[in-house]
């Protein structure tokens, strides 16, 4: 009896973490082009033309589908044919005489007990497996440029504002200078205000690196010129991309199963099962039919013979009696791999639900944080704007107001690596979700 070839997988019936809202996106196959981003979908394009492991899932294409052809080809009878002339003499004192001959020669093996038939359904689900790993493999191509593309811009912002506060913590500096010669406060005061400015010139230094890492990142990607990438983002880096949320479906079973690694898994069961059906099958009799037509004919001294042949059979069987228990060994080791196989396709389907549960409370956390650090954000603007108004009374000197500013800064600083993240998020909860991936057209 063979395994089954499909095998139970626990599933919850709803998720445990709350849905996003809003979502109204479920065509996950075009999520980038409706993100209104063209320069996003060019470079996620030019990555995958690029990767190498997209190049390589494609070449496991190629050979399943030969793989395939060959599996299938086993099922159909074999026909040769041959051809030959000659001419000689072949006795002594006989004239010469010239032979033609040619012959088809038809085998076929009758697959009584489904060897071949299994052969055959698991090369046709390997297909499938294949077809299934190189959309993960876009998918994770295309999710890694966007993170990189997003925190390229991120970095860009967070340069902008590091670049104001070195200035501002210079300019502290100065006015510290200057309130320590008058004798308003001690030189230990202006000197840490010194040293401040030189940590904020650090920092400054810190983050443009981070973003021509970013950059680097982007460029061994897309295999795209550097300049000419750095041209292009030049523009992008004036937007910030709004990320339309994706659809998540409430039944967790119907989310599984738009995931490619777990159709190529479930399909690696189907493989393992047939694997093991062709291995009983070879300690089982096996049957075959051979067949040929031949003809023939012989010219000698003005005389033409037909000598055509044409015959039947044998229809032989053979039967497997001692082979050292190599047919049992290899039984065995099939058998092996397929409960190997299961667990595999179950802890997948286990990791899928964790990894969208995971992203889902995530994003909840996400969005309650960035609701906070926009309340700050609207706090610190208020700080700074009410320094201003108290300097130009003077009621406040220009530390306090370059103290607020940098306060703002600070917040700006937040929200922005809050939105980072989120962003980050959304693209991981698109992977878990599948990438758009639709099993009926594997």
């Amino acid at each position: 009896m063979l395994p089954a070839s499909k095998v139970p997988a626990a599933v919850p019936s709803a998720w445990q973490a709350p849905l996003p809202q809003p979502a109204n996106v479920a065509d996950l196959s075009h999520w980038w082009q409706k993100q209104g981003d063209p320069l996003l979908v060019a470079l996620i394009e030019a990555a995958q033309s690029a990767s190498p492991s997209v190049s390589q899932a494609l070449q496991r294409i190629s050979q399943a589908r030969a793989n395939q052809a060959q599996a299938n080809a086993v099922l159909l009878p074999g026909i040769s044919a041959q051809a030959s002339a000659g001419r000689g003499v072949s006795q002594v004192a006989m004239p010469s005489a010239t032979t033609i001959q040619g012959g088809l020669m038809a085998s076929w093996e009758l697959d009584l007990m489904g060897a071949n038939r299994a052969v055959s359904e698991a090369a046709s689900a390997q297909v499938q497996s294949s077809q299934a790993q190189w959309h993960d493999a876009r998918v994770s191509v295309a999710a890694e440029v966007a993170n990189l593309y997003f925190s390229w811009l991120q970095c860009r912002h967070l340069q902008t504002l590091a670049e104001y506060d070195a200035d501002s913590q210079q300019e502290s500096a100065r006015l510290s200078d200057l309130s320590a010669n008058a004798g308003f406060i001690s030189p230990s005061q202006a000197g840490l205000a010194r040293a401040a400015a030189a940590d904020s010139r650090s920092r400054l230094s810190q983050q443009a690196a981070q973003c021509d890492v970013n950059m680097k990142g982007l460029v061994a990607l897309t295999a795209m010129g550097e300049e000419d990438l750095r041209n292009q983002l030049q523009t992008a880096a004036k937007v910030t991309t709004a990320l339309t949320p994706p659809a998540v479906a409430r039944v967790p079973a119907d989310t599984v199963a738009q995931r490619p690694d777990v159709f190529a898994a479930e399909k690696n069961v189907l493989v393992a099962a047939a694997s093991v059906g062709s291995a009983k099958a070879q300690r089982l009799p096996r049957l075959s039919l051979n067949g040929s037509i031949g003809a023939m004919r012989v010219s000698s001294g003005g005389i033409d013979q037909d000598l055509s042949t044409w015959s039947f059979g044998p229809l032989a069987v053979s039967l497997p009696i001692f082979d050292g228990g190599q047919r049992e060994a290899a039984q065995t080791s099939a058998e092996a791999a397929y409960h190997g196989a299961v667990q595999s396709y179950q802890a997948t389907v286990r990791q899928a639900v964790r990894e969208v549960e995971e992203v889902l409370v995530k994003l909840q956390s996400l969005q309650a944080r960035e609701q906070e650090a926009l309340l700050v954000q609207q706090s610190y603007k208020a700080v700074l704007a009410a320094t201003q108004a108290r300097m130009q009374q003077g009621l406040a000197s220009g530390l306090e107001w370059q103290e607020a500013r940098r306060a703002a800064w600070s917040a700006d600083g937040a929200v922005l690596g809050l939105q980072l993240q989120r962003k980050v998020a959304w693209v991981t909860l698109y992977r878990a979700l599948g990438g758009g991936f639709e099993p009926s057209k594997s």
